[in-house]
């Protein structure tokens, strides 16, 4: 009898080691799209900044251009 007790105890402690290593992976995966997420954002904002030099130096060589033509 003691030693049903003790099992039950023992298969108790494992299922919640087991919740615990899956809340500690779901917590990784979370982890992981913020920081996908972040990059991803980190992606977008480059793309922004060389949308931002091409225009600049597109407005730069239209300058030239019309002020070589005078």
């Amino acid at each position: 009898m003691q030693a049903d007790a003790l099992t039950m105890q023992a298969n108790v402690l494992t299922i919640q080691a087991d919740a615990l290593t899956i809340q500690a992976d779901a917590l990784t995966i979370q982890a992981d799209a913020l920081t996908m997420q972040s990059d991803a954002l980190t992606i977008q904002a480059d793309a922004l900044l060389m949308q931002c030099i091409a225009k600049i130096n597109s407005l730069r060589i239209n300058e030239m251009l019309y002020l070589k033509l005078d």
